[in-house]
């Protein structure tokens, strides 16, 4: 079998590795030959991109990439390695999740030694741990050309003779009850106590109120939070088609004749849409960076934002009691929305970042205030 050999540094000392073939094929018959890393693997899942050029044991771990062959963008990939597993109480430091949450990786150029003062082994090495295969020397400018182009695929990354079989598209299956913790958790801080819908939910969501002294109960995506005493109701970021979380959505609908502060971030500010009455519907190719520019309506404030989504929220399918909060200034759509008198508040960007930009944390702050 074809290989390549590669050399690098690890610890201060020179290593040599080899790689085997392996393939990404497109559902449009596109077929992208490269070298594998991490596991030695066949997979299928829907082939996105992001364009940060930081982050990626963050982004790995996000639920929000469950079912998706992940593209970065950026040319060098595993240059500062792994951090360490360490925890900040019950939760992971540096990972947004306790596992690897990707189907696959593609990048351009694989970097097998590593030098960071925090790292304790190599992204592949990690990925073989975890299982997931990845595939370099791709040409990931080409490709994400092709994705931009035509839109969001299905692919495969085939290691060996392509045996061919269906493309799976992971948006038809109930991803955020996949990812969603099976129990409910609670993460006691201070007197005030939000309710987190986990759909998928990153560490940092978590840690965003824990750091503001607010406890954390954290439930099931299809949980009845509605029997929960709680000063306000977050509707978690998560994978796939936001229509999947039927249960959710009704509940939340039902929450919205009190008035319960209600934050949703990503799929959260999808389901609070859908409970409105709202509707969303699929991005050609969706959002995944840490540079989305967001304007605030009614201000001349654009704020940058992290993203990860490939739904979004139609605006002009919002009841009149609802108005747009921010629009993605890259391609008018929607970014945001809030209730006209109620504390309900939806925001398709990370403000909790990480990994990316932290300008829009003053939004929880805005959410607990509206607690008091």
């Amino acid at each position: 079998m074809d290989s390549l050999s590669q050399v690098g540094w690890k610890g201060g000392h020179c290593i040599k590795s080899t790689r085997k073939i392996a393939n990404l094929i497109l559902e449009d018959g596109s077929l992208f030959q490269g070298y594998a890393f991490g596991a030695e693997k066949s997979v299928k899942g829907e082939v996105v991109f992001n364009t940060g050029m930081i982050g990626y044991p963050e982004s790995l771990t996000d639920p929000s990439y469950k079912g998706q062959i992940l593209t970065l963008t950026y040319p060098l990939i595993g240059n500062y390695g792994i951090p360490d597993y360490e925890k900040d109480g019950d939760l992971f430091r540096f990972f947004e999740s306790d596992q690897i949450q990707i189907q696959g990786l593609v990048v351009s150029d694989y970097s097998e030694g590593y030098n960071h003062w925090n790292a304790i082994k190599s992204l592949s090495e990690w990925m073989v741990e975890h299982n997931i295969p990845g595939i370099q020397n791709i040409d990931t400018r080409e490709l994400t050309k092709k994705l931009r182009k035509k839109g969001t695929m299905l692919g495969r990354i085939i290691f060996g003779a392509d045996e061919g079989g269906e493309f799976q598209d992971p948006n038809k299956r109930n991803l955020v009850a996949e990812v969603s913790i099976k129990k409910p958790v609670l993460y006691r801080k201070g007197k005030k106590k939000v309710v987190v819908v986990d759909c998928g939910v990153k560490n940092n969501i978590i840690r965003a109120f824990l750091w503001r002294n607010i406890s954390v109960f954290r439930c099931p995506w299809n949980y009845n939070f509605l029997k929960e005493k709680a000063d306000g109701i977050v509707l978690s970021n998560g994978p796939g088609n936001p229509k999947m979380c039927q249960e959710t959505i009704k509940n939340v609908r039902k929450l919205l004749s009190k008035n319960i502060p209600i934050l949703g971030i990503c799929l959260g500010s999808q389901l609070l849409a859908l409970a409105a009455g709202a509707d969303t519907y699929k991005l050609k190719y969706g959002h995944r960076s840490h540079n989305q520019p967001c304007l605030e309506i009614g201000t001349k404030r654009c704020y940058i934002t992290t993203q990860n989504h490939g739904y979004a929220v139609d605006a002009k399918s919002l009841p009149v009691d609802w108005r747009e909060w921010f629009i993605n200034t890259n391609d008018d759509t929607n970014e945001g929305i809030i209730h006209i008198s109620k504390p309900f508040f939806g925001a398709q960007f990370h403000p909790e970042a990480s990994p990316g930009p932290d300008d829009t944390e003053f939004i929880f702050d805005m959410f607990i205030r509206a607690m008091q």
